[in-house]
């Protein structure tokens, strides 16, 4: 299946005592639920849990779950697995659904976008990760409906660490870019970009050229583009991004 027994084991040491016939239970029953054989190496990889996963405990409450509460059809369980292999590992009523209802509280309608998007929030703890990366945000000054906005904007807020992507983005911005709460409220795609591949080289040559692009316009564009903006010396400005 292509899956690296020694990590498998050193991840899932249950997999010493788990028979053949168990684990050949298991690969056909995902392959019952779309799950195509081509598909399990990955799947085994990332969550070697699940070769020792309970059918109707664990894997069976997962798929009721994705069709039930996600509303995703049969034939599209393959799609929602091969995007977040996890989901066959994670508690239903000890995780997806408290994910589920805090990200719906939050303002999380569009089930698609969860199921097939953004279904890594559904794996993520939201005592340990969804509520302090908001209280992050609110921290810097923002209001917590604010805060709420960016993320319903840009879900990947969500999956960034405080300590090794917002903190040192956050004070790039504010100290060298002197920018503004504003800015990010309208353009929170921003900690999605690489502070020293992206940010920092392009503010850099707008500082030098002495022109203003707007900060979205400054991360989005192409290269040829921002080179082509450079030369024409900003083409439409708005503030945002370009202040040294």
């Amino acid at each position: 299946m292509g899956v690296d027994s020694g990590k498998a084991l050193s991840l899932n040491p249950s997999l010493h005592s788990a028979s053949l016939d168990s684990i050949h239970s298991i690969i056909s029953f995902l392959q019952s639920k779309g799950i195509h054989q081509k598909d399990m190496g990955r799947i085994f990889g990332m969550c070697p849990k699940t070769l020792t996963s309970s059918i109707k405990n664990d894997l069976n409450p997962v798929f009721h779950f994705l069709s039930h509460d996600l509303k995703v059809p049969d034939h599209s369980f393959r799609r929602v697995i091969n995007k977040c292999p996890r989901l066959l590992a994670s508690s239903v009523e000890d995780q997806l659904k408290p994910a589920l209802f805090y990200l719906q509280r939050l303002g999380f309608k569009d089930l698609g976008a969860l199921a097939y998007q953004d279904s890594v929030l559904l794996v993520s703890s939201v005592e340990k990760t969804l509520v302090p990366k908001l209280e992050y945000l609110v921290s810097l000054g923002l209001t917590r409906d604010e805060a709420v906005g960016m993320v319903l904007r840009c879900p990947g807020l969500f999956t960034f660490s405080v300590e090794n992507n917002f903190r040192s983005k956050f004070e790039y911005f504010v100290g060298e870019m002197g920018g503004g709460l504003q800015e990010l409220k309208e353009f929170p795609q921003y900690f999605a970009f690489s502070l020293e591949k992206r940010i920092k080289p392009r503010h850099m040559e707008v500082v030098q050229s002495g022109v203003k692009v707007p900060l979205s316009i400054l991360l989005k564009s192409t290269d040829d583009e921002f080179r082509e903006l450079i030369r024409q010396g900003g083409g439409g400005g708005g503030g945002g991004g370009g202040g040294g």
